[in-house]
């Protein structure tokens, strides 16, 4: 019996020393592909899944955490339940925790808040270009309140005026929006939103919170002048490296 026992310990060992990683999952704000993984435009369209981040930075005080149909994080302040109906790939990232949801709720800068880009909850995506030009960026938002819709959007380390406060008006739904938060519009402005991209190659697009608790679903950079996105939009393309 004492032989048996040792084999079968012998044999759980190797069993977890060789599918151990397999089994383990990542934590809901650590990437879950690979750093080798680049997205391609094809055609003036560049699609990504918001859960697709190869790295995330300055999140100290604030995080991106995905959410699954197998697993939703349990951080708190959190008001609204999860927004799995609809979203593309079955997963989204919500910026946690969420402590100002509307006007009455306090403000507090650096915490809740930042209009600054690049200072607080940066996710990091690799992608290559073939075709340089003008791109407008759009993304799938869900928001319950009137101070969980809005973020900032970059490339290649800099944060442009061009991407700065992403504002979307519509509510308690996934929605596709392409508008910048001005001083004459609060709800924001169509088409001043969008990224140049002076040469084809490898970039680096980054976004970063504006405001915490904000759903976000998906993403995408296209050089057509549209007015709305329908559905989950188009399918990403890989250009190098697998998707999980």
């Amino acid at each position: 019996m004492r032989n048996v026992t040792l084999c079968a310990a012998v044999f759980l060992g190797a069993f977890v020393a060789l599918h151990g990683a397999f089994a383990a999952e990542p934590g809901p704000t650590a990437p879950i592909v690979g750093e080798d993984l680049v997205f391609e435009e094809v055609d003036g369209v560049l699609a990504v899944e918001a859960e697709h981040y190869y790295k995330q930075t300055l999140n100290d005080v604030r995080s991106w955490h995905r959410f699954t149909k197998q697993r939703q994080p349990k951080l708190t302040p959190d008001a609204d339940p999860p927004h799995l109906t609809d979203a593309s790939g079955d997963s989204y990232l919500e910026i946690l925790p969420d402590t100002r949801r509307n006007h009455g709720e306090k403000l507090i800068h650096g915490e809740n808040f930042i209009n600054q880009p690049g200072k607080m909850a940066v996710l990091h995506y690799k992608v290559h270009f073939n075709t340089p030009g003008k791109y407008y960026v759009w993304a799938r938002i869900f928001s319950t309140g009137t101070e969980d819709n809005g973020m900032h959007v970059g490339i290649d380390g800099a944060w442009p005026e061009t991407g700065q406060r992403m504002q979307w008006t519509g509510k308690r739904k996934w929605v596709w929006g392409s508008k910048q938060r001005t001083a004459q519009q609060h709800g924001g402005e169509r088409h001043k939103l969008f990224l140049v991209v002076d040469k084809p190659g490898p970039r680096e697009i980054t976004f970063s919170m504006r405001e915490d608790g904000i759903e976000f679903d998906k993403w995408m950079m296209i050089r057509e002048k549209k007015n709305a996105i329908e559905g989950h939009g188009p399918k990403p393309t890989v250009k190098t490296g697998k998707l999980p």
